[in-house]
């Protein structure tokens, strides 16, 4: 059986010009990885692209899938900040309102690079990062349930595990299949009711 090449980077970057050769790496492989796949992907093109030696590179990391790896962190990090920002601002919303921000949130978040985001949803499995994805899918589970908890009096007698489960579930679907199904394409008035019936669904499922 033959060994999964090593994903974690050799060192952290931690003095100006080091972090500047890694952002240059993972924002090479980002380019790389929308522009010619995968396959085409090699540590030397990487290093080409973002002008520095292989040498450097393997300085830092120990194999293209080390980082792919960290192109799918960085593209996690990014969604992340927009959707804990989201919920900070829903706080103290009603039900109806709320879910329609993190709904319209959603898909814009999945909208940060949407080629990006449609290559790394088909490497994410391969290069073994699916934890990564799984930690962030139990935050998000964990924000909508204390969202949910604070709002009980607005909802109908549910379990909130399950009542966060679900709302996370439908509107990620929603946002996620935009993004593969190529409706970046949409046009403004269609995303509106692409929202609309998000939110209709999610309000009357917790109503």
């Amino acid at each position: 059986m033959a060994r999964k090449p090593p994903t974690n980077p050799r060192k952290n970057a931690s003095q100006a010009r080091s972090r500047a050769t890694v952002d240059a790496l993972v924002e090479a492989t980002a380019r790389i990885l929308v522009r010619e796949g995968f396959e085409k992907a090699s540590t030397n093109r990487i290093a080409d692209i973002a002008g520095v030696s292989v040498g450097s590179l393997y300085q830092y990391f120990p194999s293209k899938e080390a980082l792919v790896a960290a192109v799918i962190e960085r593209h996690n990090d990014e969604i992340m900040k927009v959707v804990r920002a989201a919920f900070v601002e829903v706080a103290d919303m009603p039900i109806d309102k709320a879910v329609r921000r993190l709904v319209t949130v959603a898909i814009e978040a999945h909208h940060i690079d949407p080629d990006l985001h449609r290559i790394l949803a088909e490497q994410i499995p391969r290069i073994g990062q699916l934890k990564d994805v799984e930690a962030s899918n139990r935050e998000v589970h964990a924000l909508v349930r204390a969202y949910l908890e604070r709002h009980r009096k607005e909802m109908r007698k549910i379990d909130p595990d399950l009542a966060a489960f679900i709302c996370v579930s439908a509107i990620e679907a929603v946002a996620h299949n935009t993004v593969l199904n190529g409706a970046e394409m949409l046009s403004q008035k269609m995303v509106r009711t692409l929202v609309d019936e998000t939110t209709r669904m999610v309000v009357g499922y917790l109503r």
